[in-house]
Parts: C-alpha cells; sequence; structure tokens
C-alpha cells in the first residue's frame, strides 16, 4: 500500500451548498498528514467522509485501500478515531472503556487483556487505569482515548485537535506519543489550529478553504512558496512602479522609492556583537539593503532588511567582520505555518459553494 489516503473529485453538497467541492490529494502511507483550515472551511465533512460517517454526493476516497462508498465496514475496521470532544464513557475506567471497544471489534479475550496493557503501557496511563474517566486530568483522558482508539490496531490514527487546553509540558508528552505511534507504522491524520504543533509533527500539509483543497506541500515547502510569491509580486510592483515613473518623466529616472519602503516586505534580523562600536553600526546602516537598525541589549542590533535581495544577509555578516566585529549570536525570522495560512485563506470565493 502506498498511500495510506487517497481522494478523487472528494465532494458533498446539502442542498445548494457545497461543503467540500472536488478536493484530490495523496497520503503516503506511514506519514503523519496535518489537515488545516479556518472554521467552516469543510475540513469536518472532509474528515467525516474519510470515516465514512456521511456518504459523498460525488466522486470518492480510498482509505487504507478500501473505496469509502463501496466498502465502509472494512474502512472503520482499519481507522481508529479520537476526536477533540472525550466520548469515552465517564462512568467507566480506563480499562472498562478499552476492554468496551475491544468487545466492538471482537478481538478475542486471549488477545484482548495482552493489547490493552501493552498500550496502557505504551501512553503511559497504567497507573490510572482502575479510575473513572470523569476522575482524570485533559491529557490523561486523552491518553485513555488513545488506548481505546488503538486496541484494534488500525492502520490510520485520525487525531481531532488532541492537545487542545493542555499546558506545554503534556502536550510535549502527547507530541512525543504521536511521533511513536508514527515511528511504529501508523499513519496519522491530525488535525489542529496549532500551527507550531502541525509545522513541527507532519510530513505534509493540506489546507482547505471554501471547500476546496487550496494548499498541499511540506510544511517547509509551503513557506517556502510564499517567498517566492512574494518575491514575485514584489519584483512585479517594482517594475511597475518603475515604468509608471520612467513614462511620467520622458525616460528619466532619478527615482527615490524610500517613500514605498511600507510597501516592502522586510525580514527581521539580529547579531550579537560582542565588540560593537559606531564604526560597525555605520557601517551596517550604510548597506542599501537594511531599512532600519536598532540597538537592544547585551550588545544586540536588530535589522529590518529586504527580504528579496539574496546577497543582503552575506553582506551584512560580511561588513561586521571587514569592521573586526565578533559576532556570538544570528537569528533571522522567517515566514511561518500560520503566515501561509492566513495568506491561501483570506481570500474568500463567494462563488466557491453556490
Amino acid at each position: 500500500m502506498k498511500y495510506a489516503i487517497e481522494t478523487f473529485d472528494l465532494t458533498k453538497k446539502y442542498k445548494n451548498f457545497t461543503a467540500v467541492n472536488s478536493i484530490n490529494f495523496k497520503i503516503p502511507k506511514g506519514t503523519i498528514f496535518g489537515m488545516l483550515g479556518p472554521n467552516g472551511a469543510g475540513k469536518t465533512t472532509t474528515i467525516k467522509m474519510l470515516n465514512c460517517l456521511t456518504q459523498p454526493t460525488s466522486g470518492t476516497a480510498s482509505v487504507a485501500e478500501f473505496d469509502v462508498k463501496e466498502n465502509p465496514n472494512e474502512v472503520r475496521e482499519k481507522i481508529g478515531i479520537v476526536p477533540q470532544a472525550v466520548s469515552l464513557y465517564k462512568d467507566l475506567t480506563v480499562r472498562e472503556n478499552a476492554e468496551l471497544c475491544s468487545d466492538y471489534y471482537g478481538i478475542p479475550d486471549e488477545e484482548k487483556n495482552d493489547r490493552i496493557s501493552n498500550l496502557m503501557d505504551l501512553v503511559d496511563i497504567s497507573y490510572a487505569k482502575d479510575k473513572l474517566i470523569s476522575q482524570l486530568s485533559g491529557g490523561q483522558k486523552q491518553k485513555a482515548s488513545l488506548v481505546a482508539s488503538l486496541v484494534h490496531r488500525p492502520d490510520i490514527l485520525f487525531l481531532d485537535e488532541p492537545t487542545i487546553g493542555l499546558d506545554p509540558t503534556t502536550k510535549r508528552v502527547l507530541w512525543n506519543l504521536i511521533r511513536d505511534l508514527n515511528n511504529s507504522g501508523h499513519t496519522i491524520i491530525l488535525c489542529s489550529h496549532d500551527m507550531h504543533e502541525v509545522d513541527m509533527l507532519c510530513d505534509n500539509v493540506g489546507i482547505i478553504n471554501t471547500g476546496k483543497l487550496v494548499a498541499y506541500d511540506t510544511p517547509q515547502g509551503l513557506k517556502d512558496s510564499l517567498l517566492k510569491d512574494e518575491k514575485m509580486e514584489y519584483e512585479k510592483n517594482i517594475s511597475h512602479t518603475l515604468n509608471e515613473v520612467h513614462n511620467e518623466n520622458g525616460g528619466n529616472l532619478p527615482i527615490n522609492l524610500s517613500q514605498n519602503q511600507d510597501n516592502i516586505c522586510l525580514k527581521k534580523m539580529s547579531f550579537i556583537i560582542e565588540n560593537q562600536n559606531e564604526e560597525i553600526i555605520n557601517s551596517i546602516k550604510a548597506l542599501k539593503p537594511v531599512n532600519e537598525v536598532k540597538l537592544g541589549e547585551n550588545n544586540r542590533i536588530n535589522l529590518k532588511i529586504n527580504s528579496f535581495d539574496d546577497d543582503v544577509v552575506n553582506d551584512v555578516i560580511k561588513t561586521i567582520i571587514s569592521k573586526n566585529g565578533k559576532i556570538s549570536a544570528v537569528s533571522t525570522e522567517e515566514p511561518s505555518l500560520e503566515d501561509v495560512f492566513m495568506k491561501v485563506t483570506s481570500e474568500v470565493d463567494k462563488d466557491a459553494r453556490a
């Protein structure tokens, strides 16, 4: 099985409203896939179709090599679901909930106990096996949900906002657990609004907006594409401005574009220069792509630079070294996955769901 999930023009309509509009993507087996989208974008409907909780209006999908329309029962046997709201029985213990799920899938008694015990050890919840779900913390409930969802050994695990509302320490524990589950062979579909979580964990990311798949790539690929798009737009705008001024001035181009600096995408850089002095600072300020220089604490210099000048970072470093500056730290602020999300979901096609 090359792909754990593959969709083919997957579509869902409710009367005159198109919730999901001909979505196509492939999720390789053994990867972690992040699914992002604004509220109401069609993300939940897509997941429901992949989970066989609702039927597509047209198109279809293959989940664990089974068609969601033709073989829904086989699909259900291959997937596990951990919903955002814990759906375990609150008046049953951790172990009793796991046993109930085991019985639902028809797991033989001689296998059931070992499976549950091994899973509770894996997610580190054995110490609370006899506690009622109602007595558990948020993180413990998520771990109990994982045990119940994994007891039938699914190939594909759907996680819906698994760390929402959890403290940073518990988040990290669950992040490590997600990695361990993936390393053990599970394909994981992660639905989350935590961009850092998705960026850190996922091999590939799909962004859905107005029922359409508007972006699909690796997290780094999405961020790199944003830089490329912004660079092309910047160069297009500058070219347009130059042509306008050229025509207005009759071919004379004594142009000062500094008045348009607010329209230029600036990258933030920071240096710690142990022996910083006025000569070093002035040399940095003299560089054309450097738009702003501010002195911070502990010998730190904060810059804003034209992010579309490919050599500017090297130029700044060379300038500092040429003045015998000793650089002890360098940092740059790159586009984030949140920047990509905001960009691709900012333009809503009002007719896309008609």
